[in-house]
């Protein structure tokens, strides 16, 4: 009865978080907003756009015929860069397909109408300097294809731009080899007689998305995100961003859109002062960005803007490396402080197995040696209660029909015997945290995406094919009851007895990886309770 309760504690804990989590993303905080001190030379506040005179809401985006796209292929990208404005589109992930054993990738940018998504850069000019390209310019490209080649590092795409009277634009994208992260760079070069003012701007523009094909027992988070060096990271649903625009102001920091498994965020240089900000445009587009503070370049003289773009999946590792706080976006909730060192055991052990089922069964392997001790307390306590159940039977028998004398009995029989009926809730209480961590972990690592485990189990992130890891799970839990006490109460004890076949229901549709978690730890609870009640505290 004591592993049912934990079970039933242990999901109600997660529905519950589940609950409060979908409360906060409607209803819950919403992201700070800072005014903004400092917009532009004049004061006006920023103006993304083409002529400095309409806001960036009311410019068209780009859908260039074929003849404007330059085609980029890399060793993990193949996209696509619109010669007007050098947006990016229709970018691939060539190591991750959308179906397992399928040949379509997972596509993140996108230009169609249905699924936009685009990664825009450009100019902000300032004052009466001459206008430079934003992401509305046409820019030059002397290739239409550029692949990275065998033995190659690194991959450049020029786009180039001249007003014909001394200023020159030169937008460079650089891709690495092995590498998620775009570089970029846009660089001024003044020849002519006067000073040009401006700033650099680096956005997403996408329309409200989600996966689709999500299971129905697991809610993920689609949308914006920003991390700041003040408010740190933030999440900003769609809904945030249609009721008011965020803008703040940061040293370092990102702005990015995230889904599950994947994100893509555009990061400035860190020792500088950004200023992000999100928008709703018309026909439910939403955007967010940053910009920087303006810049003077004198005459005669060059200015180069750099920032970086992530775009691939969410591998903790790899984020930590590109920006503080990008790994965030891989999203254990409040639970992050305890989640994140378990995903850390995950990969280790994987680091040493290779095989990312037997690592969830080294981690539960882990987390149940660490709760030994409080484990072993509780099933001391329910073996004591067992030892009862015969007395407990027999004050049924003489008082069943008075239930407030027989509530009596009972607890001076539990005095009497000092036996503490709750003992053994209190070291399943301290667990349930590192539970629901573990829960978050598996759903959200992007190497569990597709893995295969042994056997007929291919992919650890969906179903099990066959229902077989349910039915085990089921097995388990029925094994699990036989070695406890029966309920006094006889319906009780035939409500007991079905909750093997509503879990094993309950748990057909959970992925793979879980379902492997719960069979590994109904498993190692039932050897160590048989343990503890055999050598421990003996047979009652």
């Amino acid at each position: 009865m004591e592993n049912i309760r934990f079970v039933l504690i242990v999901i109600l804990s997660m529905i519950s978080i589940m609950l409060w989590e979908a409360w906060q993303v409607d209803y819950g905080p919403k992201p700070e907003v800072t005014a903004q001190t400092t917009i532009d030379a004049n004061g006006n506040p920023i103006t993304i756009n083409a002529d400095n005179n309409q806001d960036s809401a009311e410019l068209p985006f780009s859908e260039n015929v074929a003849n404007n796209i330059i085609t980029v292929t890399t060793d993990v990208y193949k996209l696509e860069i619109d010669t007007q404005g050098g947006t990016l589109r229709n970018l691939d992930l060539l190591d991750y397909t959308v179906v397992k054993g399928e040949d379509a990738k997972v596509r993140l940018f996108n230009s169609s109408a249905e699924k936009l998504f685009l990664g825009q850069s450009g100019l902000l000019t300032s004052g009466q300097s001459t206008k430079l390209p934003n992401h509305n310019t046409e820019l030059n490209s002397a290739q239409a294809r550029y692949q990275l080649k065998e033995g190659e590092n690194t991959l450049t795409v020029p786009l180039t731009w001249t007003d014909n009277n001394g200023l020159s634009y030169n937008k460079t994208y650089t891709f690495t080899r092995g590498s998620y992260v775009i570089g970029l760079e846009q660089k001024i070069d003044n020849q002519s007689a006067n000073d040009w003012t401006g700033r650099q701007y680096t956005q997403l523009l996408r329309i409200p998305y989600s996966d689709g094909k999500g299971n129905t027992f697991i809610r993920t988070f689609a949308g914006a995100a920003v991390y700041t060096e003040q408010n740190k990271y933030q999440k900003i649903d769609f809904d945030d961003m249609a009721e008011e625009d965020l803008k703040i102001a940061s040293t370092g920091g990102w702005s990015g859109m995230i889904q599950h498994y994947f994100a893509t965020a555009w990061v400035p240089p860190a020792p500088n002062e950004e200023h992000y900000f999100t928008k709703e445009l018309s026909n439910s587009r939403f955007v967010i960005g940053s910009y920087s503070n303006p810049a003077t370049v004198a005459a005669n003289d060059s200015l180069v803007f750099s920032s970086k773009l992530f775009v691939g999946p969410k591998i903790q590792p790899m984020m930590e490396a590109v920006a503080p706080g990008l790994e965030l976006t891989v999203d254990y909730s409040w639970l992050t402080i305890i989640g994140k060192p378990i995903y850390a055991l995950l990969n280790f052990i994987h680091s040493y197995i290779g095989n990312w089922g037997f690592s969830i069964m080294g981690v539960t392997f882990c987390i149940k040696l660490l709760f030994f001790p409080l484990s072993a307390a509780s099933y001391k306590s329910m073996a004591n209660m067992r030892k009862l159940q015969p007395r407990l039977a027999q004050l049924k028998e003489s008082y069943g029909d008075d239930r407030q004398r027989f509530n009596q009995e009972m607890m001076d029989l539990y005095r009497k015997e000092k036996v503490n009926p709750m003992g053994g809730c209190l070291p399943i209480m301290v667990q349930i945290p590192v539970f629901i961590s573990l829960y978050w972990v598996l759903i959200e690592t992007v190497e569990l995406r597709q893995a295969p485990f042994i056997l007929w189990i291919h992919d650890l992130s969906v179903k099990d094919p066959y229902f077989v890891l349910p039915v085990i799970m089921g097995i388990t839990m029925f094994l699990q009851q036989r070695l406890n006490p029966a309920p006094v109460d006889p319906l009780q004890a035939k409500i007991m007895r079905m909750f093997p076949i509503v879990f094993t229901v309950f748990f057909l549709f959970f992925p793979a990886g879980l379902v492997l978690y719960w069979v590994t730890n109904n498993t190692l609870s039932i050897i160590q309770q048989w343990y503890i009640t055999n050598k421990i505290v003996g047979k009652t």
